[in-house]
């Protein structure tokens, strides 16, 4: 059997290939690294990516602030300082107990509290209001409700002003006085609103509804301040039929629209000014209607007719 041919003995060195191939890497590595030094980072994004990145991984850091820990809420949107706590630590940390929670809680449970605590003070005196003027709602002359933290007494057209005038009838006189008398030892702004039905009027004393409904607001103000309520705390306002309690499409519902809201404000002491005045600790809400006795300081003035131009005294009545 012939002897096998002698292999070839390899080539020394690399394959051809491997040249090109190294060449090629080098340039594109030159290619990226340029790329990259020409390129900016924005770091406002890039923080804003690792911070969801915590919250979506519930990844909580201790941070050493040297400032007052700040945040924002639903309710109040601008910054301000959270609620402050007596602490023995030497350090102030800022955390949640939740990955959901990313705002600061900055006094809303308290807020809410004493929104609350308004809300049952106004309802305790809606309750006393009622009580004392009990006559009155019985006779369909008054309604008495509560919004929130304001109480609302609300005089309806029924023996109160003739059609279309903002006279006072002499027989409302006492009831008017009386309600002042209970207002007056309350804490709380007082606005008196007019409030007629759509029906249009038109006569050398009114233009419109919305003159009628400011010169019967005037008429029932003029009253209250003779009781001895402070003028600095009430406000006159008139809307005509822009604000109904009902359709006007019944008389029944029309007369129910012609009315004198008296709203105690309980969260405020005078519309404007400077003057501040604390709001009052949960004690007296109502004078006791025991205390309700007509006295010469309070007693009803009854309106007197100039006799050169006919108008009421008192009365917000345009010529």
């Amino acid at each position: 059997m012939p002897d096998q041919a002698p292999e070839a003995a390899p080539k020394a060195g690399l394959p051809p290939w491997m040249a090109t191939f190294a060449d090629l890497m080098t340039l594109l590595m030159c290619f990226f690294v340029l790329m990259l030094s020409f390129s900016e980072m924005d770091v406002a994004k890039f923080k804003q990516l690792a911070g969801s990145m915590k919250e979506a991984f519930g990844v909580q850091a201790e941070i050493e602030v040297k400032t007052i820990p700040k945040g924002t809420s639903i309710i109040a949107q601008e910054f301000s300082p959270g609620t402050p706590k007596q602490t023995i630590l030497n350090e102030v940390r800022q955390f949640t107990v939740s990955s959901s929670l990313n705002s600061l809680d900055v006094g809303q449970k308290e807020r809410v509290r004493e929104l609350e605590r308004q809300e049952q003070r106004a309802e305790r005196q809606a309750e006393a209001l009622r009580q004392a003027l009990r006559q009155e709602i019985e006779n369909g002359t008054l309604l008495i409700r509560r919004e929130s933290t304001n109480v609302i007494v609300q005089i309806l057209e029924k023996d109160s002003f003739p059609s279309g005038s903002a006279e006072l009838e002499i027989e409302f006189l006492p009831t008017l006085a009386k309600i002042g008398r209970l207002l007056q030892p309350l804490y709380g702004a007082i606005a008196v609103a007019g409030h007629t039905d759509n029906v249009p009027i038109s006569n050398s004393q009114y233009r419109s509804n919305w003159d009628l409904s400011a010169a019967r607001a005037a008429t029932v103000v003029q009253q209250l301040l003779d009781t001895g309520i402070d003028p600095e705390r009430v406000m006159v306002s008139g809307y005509a039929d822009t604000q109904p309690r009902a359709p006007n499409d019944t008389a029944a519902n029309r007369a129910l629209n012609r009315r004198i809201d008296i709203t105690l404000i309980t969260n405020k002491a005078r519309h404007g000014g400077f003057a501040e005045d604390s709001a009052p600790e949960s004690g007296a809400d109502v004078a006791a209607p025991d205390s309700l006795a007509d006295s010469d300081a309070a007693a009803p003035r009854e309106p007197e007719t100039s006799p050169e131009t006919g108008t009421v005294d008192g009365a917000a009545t345009a010529n």
